[in-house]
């Protein structure tokens, strides 16, 4: 008699194949306004904030300002990997995306250039 074999197969794959692909213009949107979020307050941080402290001698705005951007790029991050995984980015893409939101303007560039082909059904 031939032993049977039972296969295990653990059920985070099964889930995470459910989810892949689904929700993409939901999380696209979240990501989109996240990215513009991030991207206006890194702007204002460097442009505004940085020089009142170093000119001016009022370090406040650089405490605000840099402390939200801090807690909404976390945001943006989770965004932006919830995005990766339903879209099916690559790696590489994924990390250039999340990476982009630590560089003033290039968040805006990393955001056209990642919904484009979101949107064309592409991989990042």
């Amino acid at each position: 008699m031939a032993a049977e074999q039972t296969e295990y197969r653990s059920p985070l794959p099964r889930a995470l194949a459910r989810r892949v692909g689904q929700g993409v213009p939901a999380a696209l949107l979240r990501y989109r306004v996240m990215a513009w979020i991030v991207g206006v307050l890194l702007i204002a941080l460097i442009l505004i904030a940085v020089p009142v402290k170093y000119f001016g001698g009022i370090s406040e705005p650089v405490v605000v300002i840099g402390t939200l951007h801090g807690w909404l790029y976390f945001i943006f991050f989770l965004t932006a990997c919830d995005l990766a995984l339903r879209a099916r980015w690559t790696l590489k893409g994924s990390v250039l995306v999340i990476l982009a939101g630590t560089i003033p303007i290039l968040s805006f560039v990393a955001e056209r250039i990642a919904t484009r082909k979101t949107r064309a059904g592409e991989r990042v």
